[in-house]
């Protein structure tokens, strides 16, 4: 008998867009053979509809959830990733992918983040928490990179240089999220870790990523074709080393599960953490399926996996 699995993209956030196309992907990757694939989608309003496209509420989507046997959601950012579905599917005592509420909200909230980071001694950006009550007493003393707290995809992210533009990018930033964190610069190289937990507990950390940019690594550099990735990185192997151990120390103090890629800035003195997305872009060309191609575990086979390595 076929495994019913729900895959949910969409969301009522600014990654729409992108979670549409992860779980479109997704549902068309999963083996026929073994998985019979049931799609839901969260539109920008936040009506459930089903494969029709069919408004259905979540009152019907409940219904639909109740008949399928795993949960596969592909919602990336806010009122998804952030613990909001993972949440749902505990409530209603469904299996699902992913990490769980705790991990999910902790990873979406970069200053939590950045908090568990130093707990078990990851280097983090210096930076400070910023509210839209302490913004007007922030003054600009060198260059920063101002970014909403809870936002994906890059989106509301600058890079400050000069004291005029200090207040625009602000104002960017609050316009995605009622907190912001204004961060030093790290100077350093991009490299980009994916880990997976596997259905029988074991980690697995395919090859890293670097990715040149031109400035900041923004919702256009990602998603206009123009990022350049390099892949496998090359790196020494210390900083290799450095960096799977980085990746695992955080991942395991979030408490992720399923998969998650863990972003840093590689500099001469180590990695320094960037963020962690806990439903990284999940199409076969995204970051994260690319580095575990690169380590031998094919697209179909990553979601596989992960739908057996379910919440139980």
């Amino acid at each position: 008998m076929r495994t019913r699995v729900a895959v949910i993209g969409g969301g009522q956030n600014c990654e729409h867009d992108v979670s549409l196309a992860s779980a479109a992907s997704v549902a068309g990757a999963l083996d026929p053979a073994t998985y019979d694939v049931v799609p839901l989608t969260i539109g920008r309003d936040g009506t459930w509809r089903d494969r029709g496209l069919r408004p259905i509420g979540l009152s019907g989507a409940a219904q639909v959830l109740r008949g399928c046997d795993v949960v596969f959601p592909v919602v990336h950012g806010p009122r998804g990733e952030d613990g909001a579905l993972a949440a749902l599917c505990e409530l209603a005592g469904l299996p699902y992918v992913g990490s769980g509420i705790r991990p999910g909200a902790l990873a979406m909230d970069k200053w939590a983040t950045k908090l568990v980071a130093q707990a078990v001694g990851i280097a983090v950006a210096p930076g400070v928490l910023v509210t839209p009550a302490t913004a007007r007493h922030l003054r600009w003393t060198h260059p920063v990179v101002v970014k909403p707290v809870a936002a994906g995809s890059s989106q509301g992210v600058s890079r400050v240089d000069v004291p005029d533009a200090l207040q625009p990018a602000l104002d960017a930033a609050f316009a995605l999220d009622d907190r912001v964190l204004v961060e030093d610069v790290v100077v350093g190289r991009e490299v980009d870790v994916a880990v997976l937990k596997r259905a029988d507990g074991s980690l697995f950390v395919p090859p890293a990523l670097e990715i040149v940019a031109d400035g900041i690594f923004d919702y256009d550099a990602k998603y206009g074709g123009h990022a350049d990735f390099r892949l496998p990185a090359r790196l020494e192997e210390a900083d290799a080393k450095a960096l799977r151990y980085a990746a695992t120390e955080v991942f395991d103090a979030l408490g992720c599960a399923g998969v998650a890629r863990v972003d840093f800035f590689l500099t001469a003195a180590g990695p320094v953490l960037n963020e962690v997305n806990t439903m990284p872009g999940m199409t076969a060309h995204s970051q994260a399926p690319r580095m575990f191609a690169a380590g031998g575990m094919a697209y179909a086979e990553l979601l596989d996996e992960l739908v057996r390595s379910a919440h139980r």
